[in-house]
């Protein structure tokens, strides 16, 4: 493998036990998905 598809890897298995820890239910996951809608529009506005 070269070296940036193993980096690639890392940081996405990271990434992807970052989102499992901090949403491990649904409704958890509905929580997130709304407060990064939320701060969007805060943006937008």
């Amino acid at each position: 493998m070269k070296r940036t598809q193993s980096f690639r890897i890392i940081v996405a298995a990271g990434l992807v036990a970052t989102l499992l820890s901090a949403c491990n239910t649904v409704k958890g996951a509905g929580r997130d998905v709304e407060s990064v809608g939320r701060a969007g529009e805060r943006v937008i506005d």
